[in-house]
């Protein structure tokens, strides 16, 4: 509640979409590092990441460069529109 200046990630990674924990826990610490490191470009907004079926088939090095491509696409996709993005009801 109240006003943030940082941006904040949540991750669903289920278990229907990715069924090895391993491959699960490792698409969560990409996510979680990318965008630890595109953040401070985002301003205040909170993202909600949920990877689908066959992003664990990736490699690692795939996963970064998607994801690292992602961030800068929303980064530019929110840095014109003070408008809070959200869901509609």
């Amino acid at each position: 509640p109240g006003l943030r200046s940082e941006s904040r990630l949540g991750l669903v990674v289920a278990r229907k979409n990715i069924r090895l924990a391993t491959r699960r826990n490792r698409i969560k610490r990409v996510a979680r590092e990318t965008f630890r490191q595109q953040a401070p470009g985002l301003g205040s907004v909170d993202v909600l990441f949920l990877p689908r079926r066959g992003m664990d088939v990736l490699p690692p090095d795939r996963q970064t460069r998607l994801l690292r491509e992602a961030w800068r696409t929303l980064a530019k996709a929110l840095e014109g529109d003070p408008r809070p993005c959200s869901p509609e009801p």
